[in-house]
């Protein structure tokens, strides 16, 4: 059991323009979302600009990345644009850190950044956290040695486990991450992302029945299986891919900050 209360994140990365970005802000605020989280690829909006924007647009709505790659950009760099967005939207802003998802090796290579090892990558995430003061750190965690680095340093562990891992294995990885933190773990905000809510996942997305990633069911029916998860798991903070944002809004309506 947690004593966290609940709360809500809407990932997004694109936009047609200005309007339908801080239009997709402010719809997200007005739902009860906490957090507009920004993904850090070339193929989407570049997060640190995307969030500024948004956090113009609104007024209590937080702002993110989710995640940003650290291995792409030095620990000063991130330090020196994070400490501006949280000056600039009055301490809204929330760092979210990874050592790069599948995938991210291409866009280093596109940036003529070096990617690096597995271990080298922890090493910069590890140094990107300490150059950074003042803000949330969200760390998103699956293996030992990024479950052992968020226990340390995490205030929130966002779980990078697929979609198809059923809560059985989900509590397994989270056994890990508590034997890793300690007295410390009580603290830890846990997150996890839902890759589709509300109705029936697309076609593409192969999630079997049971599967965590994939929410669906009446509203009533989604909010007791997330305060479930939150009773066994301890998972309370939840973002949604925002092409879900009305469909789960509902859940969001009876849930935030209980």
């Amino acid at each position: 059991m947690t004593d966290h209360p609940f709360r809500f994140g809407a990932v997004a990365g694109h936009a047609t323009d200005a309007a339908a970005w801080t239009g997709l802000a402010r719809r997200a605020e007005s739902l009860g979302y906490a957090t507009l989280l920004v993904p850090d690829t070339l193929r989407t909006l570049s997060p640190f600009a995307a969030a500024a924007v948004a956090a113009t647009a609104t007024t209590t709505l937080r702002v993110g990345t989710f995640v940003l790659s650290a291995p792409n950009r030095t620990p000063e760099s991130v330090a020196w644009e994070t400490a501006t967005l949280h000056t600039l939207t009055d301490g809204r802003f929330e760092l979210g850190l990874g050592a790069g998802r599948p995938g991210a090796e291409e866009d280093a290579a596109a940036l003529g950044v070096e990617f690096g090892t597995p271990g080298r990558r922890v090493e910069r995430l590890a140094r990107t956290i300490d150059a950074v003061k003042d803000v949330r750190v969200l760390v998103a965690a699956s293996g030992p040695r990024l479950l052992r680095l968020a226990a340390r340093k995490a205030d929130t562990v966002a779980l990078g486990v697929p979609p198809q891992y059923t809560e059985d294995q989900v509590a397994a990885k989270l056994d890990e991450l508590y034997e890793l933190a300690g007295d410390r773990f009580h603290d830890l905000e846990l997150s996890m992302n839902l890759a589709a809510a509300g109705g029936e996942p697309p076609s593409w997305l192969s999630v079997p029945p049971g599967g965590t990633g994939v929410l669906t069911g009446t509203p009533d029916e989604m909010a007791d299986t997330l305060r479930r998860r939150r009773d066994r798991l301890g998972v309370s903070y939840v973002s949604v891919n925002a092409q879900y944002l009305d469909a789960f809004a509902p859940v969001v309506e009876r849930l935030a900050g209980t």
